[in-house]
């Protein structure tokens, strides 16, 4: 079993259930009984009904409200939300043109996960379709489709985009002057200073004591006992130590005098400053790069619903596995090679260090708001029921290889939007589409 992602979870129930209601539901010209409810616009073979238009009109109106967000007038909406179904119907009709199956352990793994995404049973999820008006078949013929829409786009999409070699650079080139400002010095200092109007006379004096605490450091003296006996500044009884502060805090002409420098070396020349001579010591660099991730170890048991073990009674077990390991009665680890369905399960469950994007996103959801050693509560994916357990957590840098991969991968997602708005555009175009008049 992989939980890698390969798909987008499903829509939430209320929007299956708009889109499975039997006036939602697209069925061929040739079969369409006359109704109350009529045809608004014919797309290729499929049909969008003033009903469908209706409830998908009520539930932006009710999304946006709950939101608190702004819609824009009644016919422009009306409008934009026809042009959603047309685009949806093109889409759905190419993808069911595509050649690709799905299996119905597919279809059922998904039914189940839109049931247990909004807090029901398979058995309650069915009793509520029959109270909507909704034939189970249909509903699930729905999902079907939405699956193999999701499938097909992802794979359409994916393959028109271009990164190029230029583009990564620059992407990393601007990822690096991000880090660079977050980088941080520790830095230490012997300060001897110059009273504001100074004479030539006290600038050379002054001037000569500073040199003579470089010409001894540089003679092998520490640093730290040259600073407590002759720097000027409040931090001589820590050795001159100023102490880290990321670079956008520090002055910047000390930060381009240390800049070049290794830890513990000392810039090889006085700075001069308006507070006076300066002798700076890079004590230590730290750079909080952009070019690194948060990286989780985490455990899990998975059980496979089935028709000996119902998907409630899966959910069961591994509350008890919970109970069981909280208390001590039983280790997560012996539970797991004893009862998980998977192939991790010789190693007690354990999935390795994986990065951000790795899981599919309600597995990654619930890992990623466990702390450390914490335990979720049972998690539906497509795969099963997990009882889920986080070990460690890490900042990992990344490599050259890497810093590639997470450049090419974020513009990917960067170019995706625009891509998708290109090929539903290109599919409408040749899709045929008849809008149709109220019937009078």
């Amino acid at each position: 079993m992989t939980l890698i992602r390969s798909w987008p979870r499903i829509a939430l129930l209320s929007l299956v259930l708009a889109s499975a209601h039997p006036a939602a539901t697209a069925q061929p010209r040739t079969s369409v009984p006359r109704t109350a409810d009529y045809i608004v616009a014919i797309v290729n073979q499929e049909l969008v009904t003033h009903g469908e238009l209706l409830l998908r009109l009520n539930q932006v109106r009710e999304n946006a409200r709950r939101a608190n967000a702004p819609l824009p007038p009644a016919e422009e909406l009306r409008q934009q939300v026809l042009d959603t179904l047309i685009d949806e119907r093109v889409q759905i009709t190419y993808a069911r043109e595509s050649g690709q199956r799905l299996d119905d352990a597919e279809v059922e793994r998904a039914v189940a996960n839109v049931a247990a995404q909004n807090q029901l049973t398979p058995a309650q999820l069915r009793e509520r379709l029959k109270r909507e008006g909704v034939d189970y078949v249909r509903f699930r013929n729905n999902v079907r489709d939405q699956l193999l829409l999701e499938r097909t786009r992802e794979r359409e999409v994916q393959a028109r985009i271009r990164v190029t070699d230029l583009e990564i650079e620059n992407w990393l080139d601007k990822q690096r002057a991000e880090a660079g400002a977050a980088t941080e010095y520790n830095i230490a200092q012997v300060l001897v200073t110059v009273p504001e109007g100074a004479s030539e006379g006290v600038l050379a004096e002054r001037r000569a004591r500073a040199e003579a605490a470089l010409a001894r450091i540089r003679r092998g003296e520490a640093f730290d006992v040259v600073a407590r006996e002759i720097s000027e500044d409040t931090n001589r009884a820590k050795g001159g130590e100023i102490g880290s502060r990321p670079a956008n805090r520090l002055p910047d002409i000390f930060v381009e005098a240390v800049r070049p420098l290794k830890g513990g070396e000392v810039s090889p020349s006085l700075l001069r400053s308006g507070a006076g001579f300066h002798v700076l010591k890079l004590i230590e660099r730290s750079d909080t790069s952009a070019l690194s991730i948060n990286q989780t170890r985490a455990r899990h048991i998975l059980l496979r619903p089935s028709a000996q073990l119902s998907q409630e009674a899966a959910a069961t077990r591994l509350v008890e596995f919970k109970r069981q390991i909280a208390g001590g009665a039983r280790s997560f680890e012996q539970l797991a090679r004893d009862n998980s369905e998977d192939g991790s399960a010789p190693q007690g469950g354990d999935l390795g260090w994986v990065s951000p994007g790795s899981f599919v996103p309600e597995f990654e959801e619930a890992m990623n708001a466990l702390a450390i050693n914490g335990l979720s509560d049972p998690v539906v994916s497509r795969f099963g029921v997990h009882l889920i357990q986080v070990v460690e957590r890490r900042k990992m840098a990344l490599d050259a290889k890497q810093q590639r991969d997470q450049a090419r991968a974020a513009l990917r997602e960067q170019k995706f939007e625009e891509a998708y708005s290109e090929w539903v555009r290109e599919l409408r175009a040749r899709a045929y589409v008849e809008m149709r008049e109220p019937p009078q």
